[in-house]
């Protein structure tokens, strides 16, 4: 972690990625990303947008002025290019949050309450972060994006795990609001109630994910996302060190929020001392 952080700035329709980071789908993307300074990507359906480039940006979709969220995109994107570095860097840690972006009218659209869910869990609804800090990447290579003080502090863990031997993978880290949407759109169309997503998802606008401070771990030879990782050298030592590095296991068995017991789920608590 040293030096300016690599950074995803966020809006409510649209995400701002660093260069070099997305994967090209064609040999056009090819040569656009390899120019960009960043790229606007729609977080519905992960569409690339359009590219900054030192000329100006780039539409990669027809008719750009009319997507969703464009004007405010390009608004943050001008704003990041008059910022000094400095400046840059304390936005950063200054994460922020985006407002609860229609999420009551999308949660009923799934025949979900959230006053009812809400009430009935004890779980409140998560603001997405404005910003976002490359914590590194993850068991399959994609970006781990994380709030800046949970980054570090998920570097100083996994260097912790490696000095005595342990080594921890992250699974995945922030979720976007649209991303948690589309699991449960994905259940749905396969037939699953939303009475049986609930019982192994958070109702989108619910997830720690969405905080950027929450991590699914796991290690080298373990299945994602399985309760057999409580079985590993991983999770005990996990269970005897992370709390002392500020993580903390979101749903133990027996959870007052109705959550599957997930002992691959921890999440890093601000008010520790990094």
């Amino acid at each position: 972690m040293r030096g300016q952080p690599r950074v995803l700035y966020n809006t409510a329709d649209i995400e701002i990625w660093p260069q070099g980071l997305l994967r090209a789908r064609g040999n056009h993307d090819a040569r656009t990303l390899a120019r960009a300074r960043h790229v606007l990507r729609r977080k519905r359906d992960g569409r690339y947008l359009a590219a900054d480039l030192a000329g100006g940006v780039l539409p990669l979709v027809e008719r750009l002025p009319r997507e969703p969220g464009i004007a405010d995109a390009l608004d943050l994107l001008d704003a990041l290019h008059a910022a000094p570095p400095a400046d840059a860097r304390d936005f950063v840690r200054e994460p922020g949050e985006l407002p609860l972006n229609r999420l009551h009218e999308r949660l009923e659209d799934l025949g979900l309450d959230a006053d009812g869910y809400a009430a009935r869990t004890g779980l409140d609804l998560v603001p997405e972060p404005a910003r976002l800090a490359l914590a590194g990447f993850d068991r399959y290579r994609r970006p781990l994006w994380l709030v800046e003080p949970a980054a570090r502090a998920w570097d100083h863990l996994r260097r912790a795990a490696a000095a005595d031997g342990i080594v921890l993978e992250a699974i995945s880290g922030y979720r976007s609001h649209d991303y948690q949407l589309g699991i449960f759109r994905r259940k749905l169309d396969r037939g699953q109630s939303v009475g049986e997503i609930l019982a192994v998802n958070a109702a989108p606008g619910f997830s720690e994910h969405h905080s950027g401070l929450a991590l699914d771990l796991s290690t080298p030879g373990e299945p994602p996302a399985e309760e057999s990782f409580e079985a590993t050298a991983a999770f005990a030592w996990l269970q005897a060190r992370a709390p002392a590095l500020g993580f903390h296991m979101s749903y133990p068995r027996d959870n007052p929020h109705g959550i599957v017991y997930e002992p691959w789920h921890w999440r890093f608590d601000t008010c520790s001392k990094e």
